[in-house]
Order: C-alpha cells, then structure tokens, then sequence
C-alpha cells in the first residue's frame, strides 16, 4: 500500500512549516472566502464563531459515506464543530449553527486519528475542516510522530480558497467537496455566500490538480483522488445540470460524482415553501439524466 505523503513531508519538516503558516494567517482570518481578519490566535471570532480551538461534535468509524471510503472497516469521520459556510438547511444543524461539541486541544484531536485507525478505519475523514485548518495541522504531526499512516480526507462544503488549499497541497490525499449551488442568488439565500459559485469552481479545480482523479485500490477502497458530491435539492434549487456540465467539461468526465438524494428540510429550511420538502421522484430522475447527458462516467449509486 502506498503510504501517504504527508509522511515525507513531515520527514522533510515541511509540516512544520505549512502548520506554522495557516497560524500565521489564522492572525488575520482569511482560510477562507470570507476573509474576516479577525486574529483567532487570540480567541477573537469571525463568521464560523471558532476562535483558537477546534471543536469535536463526535468522531467514529461511519458506515454511511461513500462505498470507496466505507470499505468493510468503515471511515473514521470526525465531526467538527461550527462550519464556514453555515447553510440555513444543515442537515448537521446542531453542529454547524448551534455549536455542539466541545473544545479539544491537538492532542486530543491526535489521539482521535490514532484511536481509528487503531479501529481499522480506512481513513481519516475530517467533516467540515476549512476553518480549523491550523488546529489539524497540529494536531496531525502528533499523530505522525506517534504512528499515524492512513489516508486523509477533506470533507467541504466546497467555500475553499485556492490560496489555503495550496498549503494542504500533499497532506490530503482525498478531497470530497461539496458543490451546493450553481445559481448565487441561491447561495446567497440559502449560505450567505454570493460568490459561492466561482469559488467552489475554483477550489474544485484546485483539489483535481493536486490529487486527480479517484483511485481505487484492488479491495475497493479509495486511496487518493477527487470526490465530489451534490445534494439534489427541490425546484432545481441548486442547478444540477449546470453543474455536473461543468465538472464533465472543466475537471474530468471520469471525475467520482455521488447524487445525493437524501435532502430533508432541516434547519431553517422549513420556513421556506421553495426548499420545505423532499425533492421528487421526478426531479431526482431529471438529476441522474442530467449528469448521464453531461457524459460523467462514474456515478455514485446514492441517488
């Protein structure tokens, strides 16, 4: 098996110097999009309400994600607290808007890598990470020094800057954005994020350029590679087909795509009547079709 490369990095003491620069602009937030500029070093706060600590909502070995990182041991997801993108129908709501979970220092988060693969997990699956970046940096090199040797994902909403994902450049070796909406009055509605679009654009096409397509190993299981998922969301909310036209066209028709169809209202999201209910049978079907038309190759079977 081939060992992840966050490994000669941190041999290197590269890691060192990438952790020590997301600190440096942790000092005056700009990880992501919203740029707040608030310095978090010192506990001052921006649009993800997280100050110097990550939070942890729970971490476990998840047998619901995808079949490449389920394998037969599961994914050893953690959930971390509080979200940069904070949309209004969260399916993680309590986690993301209402802070659920509890502050935990790097060692702590490294024991929780070193307790899942001690588990069997496939891999580390770290659910919504853009904003505590530096926190996982640190807490990762612990993890190294102390055995750590599987597979990192990046799960994202997809409200990344390329600036930020060029630092994590050779840690991650999967990436799992998101692509919520291709309309940005939509995700300005719904995320608060009117430049939504073009930075997940740009952000996916970054997480190509350094890991590529998904590569799967002779057991099934992923071990580097781009995976990008789509909830399908009622009244064409989110603008399928425009979407998977893109990822077919600029990124790759063999890029791994998972249609989701599990949206529910959750959240805020049942105060709205164009979002208050579960897609159709048929919108759900005009989602498959699209993806099918834009000659994407490889379709997850979740929807």
């Amino acid at each position: 098996m081939e060992r992840p490369a966050y490994l000669e990095l941190h041999r290197r003491g590269e890691l060192i110097e990438r952790l020590q620069e997301s600190l440096r602009i942790m000092k005056s937030c700009s990880l992501c999009p919203r740029r707040c500029q608030v310095d978090r070093t010192r506990g001052e706060t921006g649009f993800c309400r997280t100050g110097a600590r990550a939070r942890v909502a729970s971490f476990h070995a998840h047998f619901g994600e995808e079949a490449p990182l389920v394998g037969s041991s599961g994914s050893g997801t953690i959930f971390l607290g509080s979200c940069n993108l904070l949309c209004s129908f969260c399916q993680n709501y309590e986690i993301s808007h209402l802070g659920e979970g509890v502050e935990v220092e790097p060692p702590q988060l490294a024991a929780m890598m070193l307790e899942l693969m001690a588990a069997g997990c496939h891999n580390i699956n770290f659910v919504t990470p853009t904003h505590v970046i530096p926190q996982l940096l640190a807490g990762l090199i612990i993890a190294v020094e102390k055995g750590l040797n599987l597979p990192l994902v990046f799960n994202t909403g997809g409200y990344d800057s390329v600036e930020t994902l060029r630092l994590l450049e050779g840690i991650f070796d999967i990436y799992m954005p998101d692509f919520k909406f291709w309309d940005n009055a939509m995700a300005r509605k719904y995320c608060q994020a009117p430049d939504y679009r073009e930075r997940a654009k740009a952000a996916i096409l970054e997480m190509h350029r350094q890991a590529g397509d998904l590569e799967i190993d002779r057991q099934g299981i992923a071990r580097r590679g781009l995976l990008v998922r789509h909830l399908v969301m009622p009244a064409n909310a989110a603008g399928t087909a425009e979407i998977m036209d893109f990822i077919a066209k600029e990124v790759s028709r063999d890029t791994y795509v998972n249609l989701m169809d599990q949206y529910r209202p959750c959240g805020e999201a049942r105060k709205d009547p164009l979002i208050n209910r579960r897609p159709s049978r048929e919108e759900i079907s005009h989602a498959l079709d699209a993806a099918r038309r834009a000659g994407l190759t490889r379709l997850d079977g979740h929807c």
